[in-house]
């Protein structure tokens, strides 16, 4: 079983991690890291992914092998930003089925507003990942995660780069069934909802926008 918390304090998450706050590191390299960061946090993610065997036959011998079973996984991004994560974990994973949500915070109540909500079908019988690179307030994060549920699923992950206190504790208080997977839990949040130390924005960061 996950833990409700996980940080994965590989050598290489959190030296590309450092490299991503530095205020000075390029959008295109940026964007490379959290590729290569989300395949690195997808292993940790998805280790609790139901098996079963098949009879195949090696070049030397037949054999039962192991190899995914059920319903393909659903990785549910969180626009836009979500969308860094969701590139990296789909090069480890190609056949995982694709959903969005599109939510913005409104930021005089740093309360989420959504515009988006398309997924796949059958969430009730798949795992379900949600990817958003920063858990900040939480608020965004615990609304998606309703719409999911409210959509059929029942088996959730929330997967993001980083977290701050105040984020894990909303989530954990909304929805204490689902997993949390994160490379730091930062500081705290400063007056405007933003994760100090941080890196900034993450979709500013990773399209080179204000």
């Amino acid at each position: 079983m996950l833990e409700p918390l996980t940080i994965v304090r590989h050598p290489l998450v959190q030296h590309k991690l450092t490299l991503m706050r530095q205020k000075e590191t390029p959008t295109a390299v940026f964007r490379q890291l959290l590729r290569e960061i989300s395949l690195l946090l997808a292993y940790e993610v998805t280790r609790e992914l139901p098996m079963t065997t098949r009879d195949i036959e090696t070049p030397m011998a037949p054999m039962q092998a192991p190899i995914l079973a059920g319903k393909k996984l659903a990785l549910v991004s969180i626009l836009r930003a979500g969308n860094g994560l969701l590139d990296g974990v789909l090069e480890l994973i190609p056949s995982a089925r694709v959903g969005f949500i599109g939510l913005y915070r409104d930021e005089k109540t740093l309360k989420p507003v959504q515009y988006y909500f398309k997924v796949p079908p059958e969430l009730e019988d798949r795992m379900v990942i949600v990817v958003d690179p920063m858990l900040a307030t939480g608020n965004s994060s615990a609304a998606a995660i309703d719409l999911l549920k409210k959509a059929g699923a029942v088996n959730l992950r929330f997967l993001c780069l980083l977290a701050a206190p105040e984020g894990v504790r909303r989530m954990q208080e909304a929805h204490p069934d689902v997993p949390i997977v994160t490379a730091a839990v930062d500081e705290r949040l400063n007056e405007k909802g933003y994760i100090v130390p941080g890196l900034g924005d993450a979709g500013d960061r990773m399209y080179g926008t204000k």
